[in-house]
């Protein structure tokens, strides 16, 4: 399971061999060889170089993003605090492709701006590669800025300075007095009006890797990285202290005693894993709203650092908004995932009725994760955690070979052929998996293929071969008509 997954090849996941016959396959069909190939490069890139922006409330931040991707996604309004969730969107500039987050959540009335934004900061320190740090160029820089640019300097990370709302030369000034921020020079730019931006881009390819570093997989036989993320005071800190035998982090009944994420080197079944038991929530629980937009900022760090996610949820209570966002986070991140239901020898009879219900209605859309039942006090069932981790890694790096792939794509085409939608019987007519990590795959079809088609091939993808504990991307290329170039 340690073996290492190729990643420099040039055709991605797929030898030279297999990329020969699945191309001649192609021109059989009809495909461009042009667009097979920009397509397994889109599926197979692994990892793409991840971008922040960042900066004050209404300084244009979600503007310059729907700029940055090229369509209007992030809510734009003309009030500070639209943006409260992190939202990852990826662009592409000049032939090279990279993530783009678009951070928010400001609740100026919960903790104060100050705070708010130092979260901002955080995350970019935490997840980003690079970071566009946005400045209102009408009003200057703010104390809040400044304080932004201190932990950005001492990130030690590539910072582009974005000036923004520089809607004409007039204003031109007023960019040049941001150079007293110390970041280099100001990017005069409008967001709204796309003046500037090319410039601003070309300057974040430069401050941007050709691809993120890698924080997992690099020495060969190098502990696995598993994340302990879930809800405040579902007691992540305390497995944590069960698996390593000794009281190595602090555990208090307070939610929020975890502030930052703690790396632990943990022998376990007889290997060595790093686990990352993250931060909560910040001290002052009782501001819910606030409190449970830094969790999720600093879980979602501690994930992007991590090959496994082990959600914790209390078993004792029911599941809440909050263990279903941090599971689609996991999911999103492309994790593999395992679920462990804590707390689990103080249910009866009843409350594990009740909870299976849950489980079937609120966590449907991962069916497929990896479960275990314990409790990080008792040490119950704690022996089952590293096989269900295991499990999840293998699924994760799990890989199909193209030859056997078709084979089954064939059989599921004949015998449970797409519905005939406007007199059309859309069908796959090959495909291939162009990574792994989490597993991703390609599909070429004669017409579009509906939502619940895709859903019914993933599941039948994992009946065939597996893929326990970890989430699958699949993605459709539809032929275009025959004879468009000549």
């Amino acid at each position: 399971m340690n073996d290492q997954i190729p990643s420099g090849d040039e055709h991605g996941e797929l030898g030279d061999a297999e990329y020969a016959e699945f191309m001649e396959l192609a021109a059989q069909e009809g495909f461009d060889p042009e667009d097979i190939d920009s397509e397994l490069a889109a599926a197979g890139h692994g990892p793409l170089p991840v971008l922040a922006v960042v900066g004050r409330p209404n300084v244009g931040k979600s503007t310059l993003v729907n700029r940055i991707i090229g369509r209007r996604e992030a809510v734009v309004e003309d009030k500070p605090g639209v943006t409260r969730d992190r939202v990852t969107y990826e662009a592409e500039w000049a032939g090279r492709r990279f993530k783009v987050v678009d951070t928010g959540g400001w609740e100026q009335d919960v903790l104060g701006i100050d705070a708010s934004v130092a979260a901002q900061a955080e995350f970019a320190i935490e997840a980003a590669d690079a970071v566009v740090f946005v400045v209102d160029a009408t009003v200057g820089a703010t104390d809040t800025d400044e304080a932004v640019v201190k932990l950005l300097r001492r990130a030690g990370k590539p910072v582009v300075l974005c000036a923004n709302k520089v809607d004409g030369p007039s204003a031109e000034a007023d960019a040049a007095m941001l150079w007293s921020l110390g970041l280099g020079e100001p990017h005069a730019v409008s967001a709204l009006h796309g003046r500037g931006t090319g410039d601003m881009l070309d300057a974040v390819l430069e401050a941007l890797p050709d691809a993120p570093a890698q924080t997992f997989g690099t020495a060969l036989g190098g502990p696995r990285r598993i994340a302990l993320i879930g809800r405040p005071n579902v007691g992540k800190s305390s497995l944590l202290n069960k698996v390593a035998r000794e009281e190595r982090v602090v555990v208090n009944e307070l939610a929020g005693t975890t502030r930052d994420p703690v790396d632990e080197m943990i022998e376990l079944g007889g290997k060595t894993w790093k686990f990352v038991d993250t931060a909560g929530i910040r001290r002052r629980v009782h501001l819910q709203e606030g409190a449970d937009y830094y969790a999720s900022l600093r879980t979602a760090a501690a994930v992007e650092k991590a090959e496994v996610a082990v959600v914790l949820i209390d078993a004792s209570e029911s599941i809440s908004v909050q263990d279903q966002r941090i599971i689609t986070m996991a999911v999103e991140a492309g994790r593999a995932l395992v679920i462990a239901y804590n707390k689990w020898d103080t249910l009866d009879e009843e409350r594990r009725y009740y909870l299976e219900r849950e489980i079937e209605r609120d966590l449907v859309q991962v069916p497929w994760a990896m479960r275990v039942n314990v409790s990080a006090l008792t040490g119950r069932h704690m022996e089952k955690l590293v096989p269900a981790i295991e499990t999840a890694l293998a699924g994760w790096e799990t890989r199909v070979p193209t030859g056997r792939l078709n084979a089954f794509l064939g059989e599921i085409v004949a015998s449970h052929p797409h519905p005939i939608r406007g007199g059309k019987q859309p069908r796959i007519l090959f495909g291939t998996q162009a990574g792994v990590r989490p597993p991703r795959f390609v599909l070429f079809a004669s017409g579009f293929l509906e939502a619940g088609y895709r859903r019914f091939v993933e599941r039948r993808l994992r009946e065939e071969f597996g893929f326990e504990g970890t989430p699958i991307h699949i993605s459709v290329r539809v032929r275009e008509k025959r004879g468009r170039k000549q």
